[in-house]
């Protein structure tokens, strides 16, 4: 019973917290879309800048941006069409001879800071850093509430309720205490 509380609490927190980062203006991954359903095909990025010091600096990158199809990777260990994509954008730019931070800076510009994969802790960001706790403390919370129900459900049998159970157990019956007469 309890792991099914906890199932159902942490599936509701994943569309909780979805739910919040599309009212974010975050992007999200659709599933009904081609391409979100190709993802899995994409052919990984091929190295373009003959430097392997460019390269470095891209995998660098690239390790620092979240894969906004997967979620849960990074752009540097996705091969989703997006992740390509944001792959070869880094790459030109730092043909271009733009900086590190600059290339960071212009990612976050275009997709906002849920593309970081370490998210900076401000308003707007505080459901992905505090979302977990507080859904893991209101689960334990809600086990809490619902075992002080049960338990509070639970009554001593009264001796009516004793006798009825003893019959049909089959037991013999305890004779009725009578209430003592005051004599005057």
């Amino acid at each position: 019973m309890r792991l099914c509380i906890a199932f159902v609490l942490g599936w509701a927190a994943v569309a909780f917290c979805g739910n919040l980062a599309a009212q974010a203006g975050m992007p999200q991954a659709s599933s009904s879309s081609p391409q979100a359903s190709s993802s899995a095909v994409a052919a990984p990025a091929p190295p373009g800048v003959a430097d392997p010091l460019l390269e470095q600096r891209l995998m660098k990158i690239a390790d620092l941006l979240r894969c906004l199809v997967c979620q849960n990777q990074t752009v540097a260990d996705s091969h989703a069409e997006l992740a390509v994509d944001l792959k070869n954008q880094i790459r030109e730019q730092l043909a271009q001879g733009r900086t590190d931070e600059q290339i960071m800076q212009f990612m976050v510009d275009r997709y906002g800071d849920f593309v970081l994969y370490k998210p900076p802790l401000k308003l707007a960001t505080a459901a992905l850093w505090f979302g977990p706790l507080l859904l893991v403390l209101g689960a334990a919370a809600t086990v809490v509430v619902l075992v002080r129900r049960r338990r509070a459900g639970e009554q001593e049998m009264t001796p009516d309720d004793r006798r009825t159970a003893d019959a049909m157990l089959g037991k013999p019956a305890d004779p009725i205490p009578q209430p003592e007469r005051m004599q005057t």
